[in-house]
């Protein structure tokens, strides 16, 4: 039940993150591409690469609360349902070209990210 209310606390909390963060990112650059899901997939992905390393390898957090990190905070942080969306939205008006840069950069910099937070959580 611990757990259960911890992932729940987290996902409150991501998902308000989550659309805080898109917001700003629509302010600032518009709305002609998914800028905000583009920014909340690479910063979760980095977050999670960090937070894993760091919770499991490193210190051994409690399971409690690496599950309302890891899959209540980030997993209502990330949104790969949006990109889904926001990815075939953009095929569907006829432009591929934004749809494959979508594709092409999510996958490479959450990677890349994910990556990097994995070396930052190992410097901890």
């Amino acid at each position: 039940m611990v757990n259960i209310l911890f992932i729940a606390g987290g996902g409150a909390l991501g998902a308000l993150l989550r659309y805080w963060m898109s917001t700003q990112m629509h302010n600032i650059f518009g709305r002609d591409f998914p800028y905000g899901t583009l920014s909340v997939n690479v910063i979760g992905s980095v977050a999670i690469g960090m937070l894993y390393v760091v919770s499991v390898e490193r210190f051994t957090a409690n399971v409690e609360l690496r599950a309302g990190l890891m899959i209540g905070l980030l997993g209502a942080f990330t949104t790969f349902s949006s990109f889904s969306l926001e990815t075939l939205t953009l095929i569907q008006s006829g432009q591929q070209f934004k749809a494959v840069l979508n594709v092409i950069l999510s996958v490479t910099l959450c990677l890349i990210g994910c990556w990097v937070g994995m070396a930052m959580g190992k410097q901890i």
